[in-house]
């Protein structure tokens, strides 16, 4: 088997889309709405196109990364770049084979060639522990809210890159596209049964943990 990461091309478009479409769905909501995030965040200016990557097994699409910008506003107005990850989506036929991990950790790899500082991400700590990340709550860096939460990961590309950082992490307003496009997108793609499944209420409860603890 020939693995094969590259940067993302026009002609991957619509197969991305169809495979994040497909990876997300009913997953943290009954359907999916990142299949739309991704087809939107590309006309957005914080997109990365430079870090937005497609994973071919044998030739064939696979799944995706997608990058952003976003900042740390700090109590004083400065500003802080940093990067996000997501959507990242693998074909679920190709779900728990480490092709997610190549891709997180090849883009990872890039992202420290081209010089960013660092990423700030969401997501489940388990699944981004192993890559270094670790909650913001380490360098004093909240949601907007103020809050902690465990689900709100960094990872330093630098050797101190946030050690005398901290604010409010913002992330790009294209990772929070019109809702009222959805529909109409979504229907662009075969029908799929959308389902109330309990691994949506784990996300929910997931993502307004607050992080306890002490660092």
């Amino acid at each position: 088997m020939t693995v094969n990461i590259r940067l993302e091309e026009e002609k991957d478009h619509r197969i991305v889309e169809e495979i994040t479409r497909d990876a997300f769905w009913n997953l943290y909501l009954p359907g999916a709405e990142e299949h739309y995030l991704a087809h939107t965040l590309r006309k957005h200016p914080d997109f990365i196109p430079e870090l937005t990557f497609v994973i071919e097994l044998n030739g064939k699409v696979i799944g995706s990364i997608f990058y952003s910008k976003a900042k740390i506003v700090a109590a004083d107005g400065t500003e802080y770049p940093v990067i996000s990850f997501g959507p990242v989506s693998i074909a679920p036929e190709y779900h728990r084979q480490g092709y997610g991990r190549q891709l997180i950790e090849y883009s990872i790899t890039e992202a420290k060639r081209l010089g960013y500082d660092a990423i700030v991400i969401g997501g489940f700590p388990y699944h981004y522990h192993t890559y270094g990340f670790i909650g913001t709550k380490k360098y004093n860096i909240s949601m907007p809210d103020g809050k902690f939460y465990t689900g709100i990961m960094a990872l330093p590309l630098k050797a101190g890159a946030l050690d005398n950082v901290s604010g409010k992490i913002i992330f790009s307003p294209g990772m929070y596209p019109d809702p009222d496009g959805l529909e109409a997108f979504d229907q662009t793609f075969p029908e799929k049964e959308k389902k109330v499944l309990p691994c949506q209420a784990k996300f929910e409860a997931a993502a307004s943990e607050l992080d306890e603890n002490e660092y």
